[in-house]
């Protein structure tokens, strides 16, 4: 069953007592089908950015009992930081992860905001896509004034509060809910204690950019009496320019709005590029939360390819290549594992195999358990082949004297880890297939439904159970492009590499055959079981022929 996930990042306003934030995180690891995510505390700002995700009704009752914890907690009235804010829980965004469109966010966040200002008598203002009004949208607006203006705020009609009452509530201030985007919260560090040169950076970037002035300092209006403004060179961008004590630096503080428009590496280098014209130097940036995978995956891609080098290299040194360029560890050390929203949704339990190390994988191979068998073998030989035809596209791109082919071998080398990736998968896939044949057979028959259900469990379990090893064969065969494009074209010294890793995928399909044939015996679709075998042993008199002419390849090159 597809699941619909949702993520919660409300801030709150506490960022020095952690006793008061884990009061707040219990509440919310206490609610069933909740993950809590990270916990970013900041003392400088007195500001709290919590994440967790789940479905929709359980994140909906987490995101209400924090709310109503932080409002038992935290003293507004006795708060003070750096950043922008007007109650306890000062935002509570809801951010569409998986299988859900943003207009039923939209009516999860109304949901909520409608419970916490009736139940907890805290004003509710809903603003980006829950917005009731088009000058509701932009939060900056409808923070506008923050805690100390909001007793007067919210007597003014035309600020009325969505939910809630319009009383000031001194303890718990304000909260403002939204269905937005994903969102990321991102800092520049730089080289200078002076805020107001932080901010002329931040004005030269943002979105809003900055009030137009003449040639005496005065603000420039329009015929209608408004504000002229020169935007800024990043949209989808907010920034201020803010002194960090706790770390003895000036730092500019940017939301990216939507980084399908602007990127965390343009942002980087666009600010990178102010920076510089004044004078100053960036030293690294700063993450708060988390962040999409693919932003950094993105970022690698980037300065890799400004630095003609080839993209195809595996995941975490992508990562890494994207930390060291931004700087992320610049203040303190950046976990991936920590901040990268996929890793910690990622159930490693589901991968035992391919976590192990060599030696254990062999010797779990080796004994008396009947998995990993033939199949996982398979996958993981054909793993092993293509990554060699990789490697020997890496190789090549680096080499001295071809630098006008390194994207072309980049290219093959990025086919090349897309299959290991899929292959890799595979290998774990297989066993799981198993297990649940095993599992089906274990079902009760005691009943005659019982026998129906135990009977289809078995034939849905055998069929995957053929699929995966099927995947293996395709994705073997497919992955010998790279091997022969290697052989025909790479660095000639490693093209014995090319015809090792042409063998090894060989073998992949032919051993992942065996497995679709023995596992076929047990299955009743035998039209399902023609057509799958007829294509399968196409494949294997392919991968036999392609292996053929690339070891040919390969042994010309090696007496030649």
């Amino acid at each position: 069953m597809i699941k619909k996930l949702i993520e919660c990042v409300p801030n709150f306003s506490e960022g020095s007592d952690m006793s008061i934030i884990k009061q707040i995180t219990d509440v919310i690891e206490s609610v069933d089908g909740v993950k809590l995510l990270d916990v970013d505390p900041g003392k400088a700002t007195n500001r709290t950015v919590v994440t967790f995700v789940g479905e929709p009704e359980p994140v909906i009752e987490a995101a209400y009992l924090a709310i109503k914890k932080a409002a038992e907690v935290i003293d507004m009235t006795k708060h003070h930081g750096e950043h922008p804010r007007f109650g306890a829980t000062d935002v509570c965004p809801l951010v569409p992860i998986a299988n859900i469109e943003m207009d039923e966010v939209v009516k999860y966040a109304h949901k909520l905001g409608e419970r916490v200002g009736n139940e907890l008598n805290i004003p509710i203002y809903f603003y980006e896509f829950a917005a009731t009004e088009e000058k509701r949208r932009n939060l900056a607006t409808v923070r506008s004034g923050e805690y100390e203006g909001l007793a007067k705020k919210l007597q003014n009609p035309e600020w009325k509060p969505d939910f809630g009452p319009t009383e000031f509530n001194a303890r718990a201030g304000a909260t403002a809910i939204s269905a937005r985007n994903f969102l990321v919260a991102y800092n520049f560090n730089l080289n200078t204690t002076s805020t107001r040169r932080a901010n002329a950076i931040a004005f030269d970037v943002r979105e809003a950019g900055r009030v137009k002035t003449d040639s005496k300092g005065k603000n420039v209006l329009d015929e209608k009496g408004n504000l002229i403004r020169i935007p800024g060179t990043l949209p989808k961008t907010k920034a201020i320019g803010w002194y960090i004590e706790e770390y003895g630096i000036a730092q500019i503080s940017m939301n990216l709005t939507d980084i399908t428009v602007t990127s965390i590496h343009k942002a980087f280098d666009e600010v990178v590029k102010s920076a510089s014209s004044r004078g100053i130097r960036v030293t690294g940036s700063e993450l708060v939360g988390l962040v999409p995978k693919q932003a950094l995956l993105d970022a690698a891609k980037h300065y890799l390819q400004k630095q003609e080098r080839s993209l195809g290299i595996s995941e975490e040194e992508m990562i890494k290549i994207a930390v060291k360029s931004l700087g992320l560890d610049d203040l303190k050390p950046f976990n991936p594992k920590e901040k990268i929203i996929e890793y910690l949704l990622e159930d490693q339990s589901n991968q035992p195999l391919i976590n192990m190390t060599v030696k254990g994988f062999a010797e779990e191979t080796a004994s008396e358990s009947p998995a990993p068998g033939g199949g996982s073998i398979s996958a993981y030989m054909g793993a092993l082949g293509v990554s060699l035809g990789t490697m020997v596209a890496n190789l090549s791109s680096h080499k001295r004297g071809w630098d006008d082919k390194w994207e072309e071998y980049s290219d093959w080398a990025v086919k090349g880890q897309n299959y290991k990736n899929t292959l890799l998968a595979l290998v774990d896939e297989d066993t799981h297939a198993f297990n649940k044949i095993m599992d089906a057979f274990r079902l009760p028959k005691n009943s005659e439904e019982e026998k129906t259900a135990r009977t289809k469990a078995i034939q849905d379990a055998t069929k995957y159970a053929i699929e995966i090893p099927f995947r293996v064969m395709k994705t073997s065969y497919e992955s010998m492009e790279v091997m022969e494009a290697m052989a025909n074209i790479g660095l000639k010294a490693s093209v014995s590499d090319a015809g090792v890793g042409a063998l090894a995928a060989r073998s992949a399909v032919m051993g992942a055959f065996l497995n679709v044939k023995i596992n076929a015996e047990g299955l009743n679709d035998k039209e399902f079981l023609d057509k799958l075998l007829t294509e399968a042993q196409d494949i294997e008199a392919k991968a036999i022929e392609k292996e053929a002419k690339i070891l040919e390849i390969v042994n010309k090159k090696i007496a030649g």
